[in-house]
């Protein structure tokens, strides 16, 4: 049994892969699925609760799945709530695949050497119809409101492309360079082991929230909170590489003492091309199920980062931004619409990726299954 059937079996792995999966497409066809810009404030339109889908009339006649044009009234002195005003007269259908706002699908707009104070666009399909949506005046809000008028899931999907993307987009930086680190200071040894070595304790030693403090002091001011942000995690992606390394480099230790090195060593194999060739592949199962367990510790600063004004800034939105109206007393009671969904989005996908690395450690390893 291969350790793609023994994945298969596992029911918690698949639960994982199957809700990452969903994420995944979620965010990245967020322009289609989302029903409105997330940028874009409705008239009086702050603070809304969720819509609610009418199905009969105020007359009794049954029209179908129905919403009305809802706005904020005055707030109550006696409860703070904010009452709301419903215009019945306005009844409006929803549907599926309905036109609205114009937007471009799979637009592109990233910050690239060598210039990175500068967007570089890459262009998208241009296009206006949405997975669902109302077909009149009325919004369908399915999460609500924000403070500024904001329909919340919208931006929900929007701020997933940076929550969901930002682990993947570290780890890509960071395993290549510890798995290279890790296998040159493990099969040289010596003078080069010591150097490298001594080189990731001093790194492993920085506080991570005083440097990433420092780093987004000195950046440009003119770059954009998403612009800085991909900054911060490509600086400390690259300086982050220093426990992989250390693990590597005690694999390796042991890895290159087997029969196959020693009997490539004796064939003429150069150093480089036995450690890409033959150590490195050995430790690739590590490898693999550590990226998965690490992608939730990034998701986790981002909205770590983004809480204390280090990370994604309003108007731009993300988990973590979002979830930072939980200081908030007051929404938290008044409006939890605001604060669950990004914090039940973000539970869900470091529990997703951690059932995806529990179950790919358990069929990369076959003894794990024995014990």
């Amino acid at each position: 049994m291969n350790w793609w059937q023994r994945l298969k079996k596992n029911s918690l792995a698949q639960f994982g892969a199957t809700l990452l999966l969903v994420f995944y497409v979620g965010v990245i066809g967020a322009d289609f699925i989302a029903p409105y810009n997330p940028y874009d404030s409705q008239p009086n339109g702050s603070l809304l609760p969720p819509t609610r889908i009418h199905w009969v009339s105020p007359e009794g006649e049954s029209i179908g799945p129905h919403i009305y044009p809802t706005t904020q009234g005055d707030i109550s002195l006696e409860t703070g709530e904010r009452k709301l005003i419903i215009d019945l007269k306005k009844p409006t259908p929803l549907g599926f695949f309905v036109s609205g706002t114009e937007y471009k699908l799979f637009q592109l707009s990233l910050p690239l050497p060598p210039k990175w104070d500068e967007v570089t666009i890459i262009p998208g399909i241009p296009l206006n119809w949405h997975l669902f949506g109302s077909t009149g005046e009325a919004k369908w809000n399915i999460l609500g409101t924000d403070e500024q008028g904001r329909d919340q899931f919208s931006r929900l999907l929007y701020g997933g492309r940076i929550s969901l993307f930002i682990g993947i987009f570290g780890i890509i930086i960071t395993y290549p360079l510890g798995l290279l680190i890790g296998g040159i200071s493990g099969y040289f040894g010596g003078v080069i082991d010591s150097v490298i070595m001594r080189l990731a304790e001093v790194l492993m030693t920085f506080p991570s929230i005083y440097l990433l403090a420092a780093l987004s002091g000195v950046l440009s001011p003119q770059l954009t909170s998403t612009q800085r942000f991909l900054l911060i995690v490509v600086i400390t992606s690259v300086i982050s590489w220093a426990g992989l390394a250390r693990v590597i480099r005690g694999q390796v230790l042991s890895i290159k003492e087997r029969e196959f090195v020693q009997a490539s060593l004796a064939m003429g194999g150069k150093p480089i091309y036995i450690i890409r060739r033959h150590v490195l592949p050995q430790t690739a199962s590590y490898a693999i199920i550590s990226a998965t367990l690490t992608i939730p510790s990034f998701i986790g600063a981002e909205a770590v980062l983004s809480l204390i004004g280090l990370g994604i800034q309003q108007p731009d939105p993300s988990w973590g931004n979002m979830l930072s109206l939980a200081s908030n007393a007051s929404i938290l009671v008044l409006q939890p619409w605001l604060i669950l969904p990004p914090a039940i989005l973000i539970i869900l996908t470091v529990l997703a990726f951690n059932l995806l690395g529990d179950g790919l450690r358990d069929a990369l390893d076959p003894q794990s299954l024995q014990r």
